[in-house]
């Protein structure tokens, strides 16, 4: 699987959280609300791209998948905190899990398909 294809996959992964948590919040679906709330979790999976360098095996479950979904939700919510926006244990809970499941989910319907 191609890298660029990969991270695209992982952004809109979080773009998906993003969106449908602001419309579960009734927070409205302007570009300046998503920006507001996506912008730290976008820069943390780019740093969860770097420390793990996913470009190497961007499919891979564990290692690339672990590391960039851990990493996305750890340094996300440390930079909610720097800009002043909530992080309560919910919010933390659910984007463990709804990132947890998209990013994992893509991979492993992209390592079924390579295995076939």
């Amino acid at each position: 699987m191609r890298s660029v294809t990969a991270v695209a996959l992982d952004l809109c992964c979080v773009l998906a959280f993003v969106v449908i948590g602001r419309a579960g919040h009734s927070e409205g679906e302007t570009i300046a609300g998503i920006a507001k709330t996506a912008w730290p979790f976008l820069l943390g999976l780019l740093i969860g791209w770097a420390v793990t360098r996913a470009w190497r095996r961007p499919a891979a479950l564990v290692g690339t998948g672990v590391g960039v979904w851990l990493v996305t939700v750890a340094a996300g919510m440390a930079l909610r905190v720097v800009s002043g926006q909530g992080t309560a244990v919910t919010f933390v809970l659910v984007a463990l899990i709804f990132l947890g499941l998209v990013m994992f989910g893509w991979r492993a319907v992209a390592h079924r398909l390579m295995r076939a």
